[in-house]
This record gives C-alpha cells, structure tokens and sequence, in this order.
C-alpha cells in the first residue's frame, strides 16, 4: 500500500476501484446500448459506447494519477471540482475525436457543436452522481475507520492490571538487593505503558522488537529460569514498519498461557522471515498437559494485536493461532510497505 492509499485521491488507484470503475462503465454502456436509439445494430453501438466510456474513464483516472502529488494538497471541495472538471474535459476530448473519427465515414445527422454540448451535459450528470456516490463511500470510510480505532481503544482500556502489580512486585523486591536492576525494570515498564497508551500508530520493526525484548526482560526477573527464549532474527532486521504492540501482545501470550501455567516452565521461540514483500514473525511456545489452555480465558491482548494488525495495514496483515506438535504458535504476516503513521 503506497502512502497515499488512505487519502481521498489514493483511494481511486486501489485496483478494486479500477476494477469497479470498469464494470461501471459496461453496465453504462449496455443501458445506452439497450436504450431507444436511433442505431439498428445495438451490439455496435454497445462496442462504441463501451469503447468511449473506458476512454474517459480510464483517461480520468490517468490524469488525476499523473498529477496525484500536485491535487493532494489541495482541500477536499477543490478536489472534487478538479477531479468533475478533468471528467468533463475528456469527456469533450473523446467525442470530439468520436465525430472526426465518424465524419470519415459519413456526415453526422447533427451539427458538431450540438453533439459535443450533449455529450458534455451528459458527462456533467454521470460526474455529479460519481461524486456523490465516492462522497458516501468516503464517509462510510471515515466512521469505519473511526469505529475501529475506539474498538481497538476499548481493548487497550481493558488490559488486566495483573502484569503492573507483579512488575511493581518484582521491582519492591530488587530494590534493596539489586537496585541496578530494579531501575531498569522499571524504566522498562515505563516504555511498556507509554507504547500501550498511545493511539494506533505504526512503528520501526526494530522498535517493536526492541520493545519485545523489554517485556521479556521484566518477566524474566520474576520467572527466573523457567523462561527461555530464544530469537531467530535476520541481520539487519527489515527496514519496514509494523503496528504498535503488534508483536509484544503475542509475546505476553505465550507466557500469560502457556510458560506461567508450567511449573517447570518452558521455551519460547521467536522467529522472523522476511521474503517477497512480506514480513512473517511467529512466537511459539510450550504448553501445559492440558493444552487447551491456551483456547481459555479473555485473551486481549492477542485480540487487541490482531485488530491492530488488520486496522492498520487495510486488512492484508493478519494474527493466526494454532497448536503445532502441542506447542502453542502465533503467526503475524503483514506487508513490508506499511507506511509510518
């Protein structure tokens, strides 16, 4: 997705607007096709309006990409005019080409100008129609853009308090023995919160994995060897942009259900893949006997992850869980080319 994918205009060269854009225009043309006219062969005259109409609409879409960096700073009502001009405009262009191409053959039953001013009245209702349609279409966008950011605030909201009590636990422990030590789980649970409070935003790759690494540091002074983790990351980590607390969630999981259910505790492995486009990490860990544990509980925090993941990359990245030999594996798989928020 490039980073105008989210803007009025960049909406429009998504391919299931071109694709819909089309298969508008056939179906305008069958209804000029199957309409009263004055043509006897109304397959042709389908061919012909079919032919015009993906010329303009095609030849629309072309000028607006063209010119896409200069029309996006301009305001969102200037926008439309711009986009309803340049429709009208080769509108105009393509039937005047029609009529020169048509006066080869034979004299038009009208005069030019007549013909040129009906197809301009015509481009104008079908351009002021398109522009409402794209304006309810925009809106209903907006509100379920903005439903899905207050669910996914909702989620935050709702994170159980458990894991700030044991951390501050952990802490009043290590002051007097470690106090090192102490600090820095501390500052550690800072950066935890000041990630969990912001809004959906995206960030560095690196970023969320060092912030993955904090969160596992702070359990492992309260699990002491009964957590093991082992990372299997490329060097250098990919250059792209993930959504906040995408891969943390994931990992508090596998402890939350898995490593603190073991009284033995247990490994937690911690992968990344990078190829074709697309970035794959994948936290896997061990299970109790009972191991659909791992299906109990509110499990929030992976809910939370996985609408952060779909909200943010336009719902091509995902969240999958499954068990794997009775081990417990968590799948994220999103686009490298998220933008940065």
């Amino acid at each position: 997705m490039s980073t105008t994918a989210a803007t009025p205009l960049g909406v429009l060269f998504r391919p299931q607007a071109i694709i819909a854009t089309i298969l508008v225009g056939e179906a305008f043309a069958v209804v000029l096709a199957l309409s009263p006219a004055h043509s006897p062969d109304r397959l042709v005259h389908f061919g012909l309006a079919s032919l015009a109409i993906q010329w303009v609409a095609m030849g629309t879409l072309a000028v607006l990409h063209v010119l896409r960096k200069h029309l996006a700073r301009l305001p969102a009502a200037r926008l439309a005019w711009v986009a309803l001009g340049s429709f009208i405009s080769i509108s105009v262009l393509v039937a005047w080409g029609a009529v020169l191409l048509a006066e080869l053959a034979a004299p038009l039953p009208e005069a030019r100008t007549s013909f040129l001013l009906r197809w301009g009245c015509i481009a104008l209702v079908v351009g002021l129609l398109a522009l409402l349609t794209y304006r309810n279409y925009w809106n209903a966008r907006q509100l379920a853009v903005r439903t899905k950011q207050l669910e996914l605030e909702s989620l935050r909201a709702r994170i159980r308090p458990h894991f700030l009590f044991n951390t501050l636990n952990t802490s009043a422990a290590l002051v007097h023995a470690r106090p090192d030590e102490a600090e820095r789980v501390l500052l550690d649970l800072a950066d935890l919160f000041r990630a969990a409070l912001r809004g959906p935003e995206r960030v560095p790759l690196a970023k969320e994995v060092e912030l993955t690494r904090r969160y596992l540091e702070i359990e492992s002074f309260r699990f002491g060897p009964r957590l093991r983790v082992a990372w299997s990351l490329p060097d250098p980590l990919p250059d792209a942009n993930v959504p906040a607390l995408s891969l943390q969630p994931l990992a508090e999981n596998a402890i939350r259900h898995g490593i603190e259910h073991m009284p033995g505790g247990g490994n937690i492995d911690i992968r990344l893949r990078h190829a074709s486009g697309w970035i794959t990490i994948e936290v896997e860990n061990d299970m109790p006997a009972d191991g659909n544990r791992a299906t109990d509980g509110h499990r929030i925090g992976l809910n939370s992850a996985r609408e952060r993941v779909r909200a943010l990359s336009a719902g091509r990245g995902d969240v999958e869980t499954r068990l794997v030999n009775g081990r417990h594996l968590a799948r994220l798989t999103i686009p490298e080319d998220v933008p940065a928020a």
